[in-house]
């Protein structure tokens, strides 16, 4: 199974290789980065607190996005996104929007999420979506 790369885990990671650990996925585990998460990651080196840090984000995000690409949000993913946004909404289980994009481009590519631990439990509320948290 493929594996949609949620903000919360690419921020766990950059957490766990601050603190010198490193992080390996498996082996042939193919992953993609979903235009909101680029968005996402991209505020995230603008607001850097330090121009080292905002550097060392960028080259991180680009090394990623050189072995992922970037998924787009396509007529498809905005499908996807509809039902789901539908479908928690009428469960009165919403979740945050941006996520909602980043489980239907997940569902839209047959793919899981890879997610960091402090969003794992809002994107458990999303029916059927397979899940690997960062770490575990």
């Amino acid at each position: 199974m493929g594996l949609v790369i949620d903000t919360s885990a690419l921020v766990a990671w950059e957490r766990a290789s601050a603190a010198g650990l490193d992080v390996v996925m498996e082996a042939g585990e193919e992953l993609a980065l979903p235009a909101i998460v680029w968005a996402e990651a991209l505020t995230g080196v603008r607001l850097a607190d330090s121009a080292t840090r905002a550097a060392r984000r960028l080259a991180r995000l680009e090394a990623i996005r050189r072995v992922t690409g970037v998924e787009p949000f396509t007529d498809i993913v905005a499908e996807h996104y509809a039902d789901l946004y539908a479908d928690l909404l009428k469960l009165g289980t919403p979740i945050p929007q941006n996520d909602i994009a980043v489980a239907a481009t997940a569902r839209s590519l047959g793919f899981g999420v890879w997610v960091g631990a402090k969003d794992e439990e809002h994107f458990r509320r999303v029916p059927g979506l397979e899940l690997r948290v960062f770490g575990q």
